[in-house]
């Protein structure tokens, strides 16, 4: 399932693949990246920023042993991967920090504004690439 909003620009990746728990791959037949994933739609279909971002499923964040897992991409924006997020409770945080993330001019938001779910379970902070004016230094 693709969610495509032309004019976004930012993206929410939510990891179907998730177990519902470390300790538990399905809940009620369904992984539990899948059951966070579909909550995440439902909320979103009132949304303020509904078409500002794309929420989109994907097979795997790697992030298998800290299930569930999402990561949040936009251009020239660091990019953030969360995991640990209880699939069946976690959505209304998640777009409240999506909220963040898209008024943030860098994609960073501090750790003690973030929802409180969102706090830990960091788990990469990737910087956007350069931009062709900069100059890439090694070593």
């Amino acid at each position: 399932m693709l969610d495509v909003y032309p004019m976004a620009k930012h993206v929410l990746f939510v990891c179907k693949s998730c177990y519902f728990s470390p300790t538990q791959r399905d809940y009620m037949g369904e992984r539990g990246g899948w059951h966070l994933f579909k909550k995440l739609l439902r909320l979103a279909e009132n949304w303020s920023l509904q078409t500002e971002f794309v929420i989109q499923e994907v097979d795997c964040l790697s992030a298998c042993k800290r299930p569930c897992a999402i990561a949040f991409n936009a251009l020239n924006k660091t990019s953030l991967m969360f995991g640990d997020l209880p699939p069946l409770e976690s959505e209304a945080a998640i777009l409240q920090f999506a909220e963040q993330y898209y008024a943030s001019h860098n994609g960073i938001v501090a750790r003690q504004e973030r929802p409180e779910v969102l706090q830990k379970g960091i788990l990469a902070t990737i910087p956007p690439p350069p931009d062709g004016d900069e100059e890439i230094k090694s070593g």
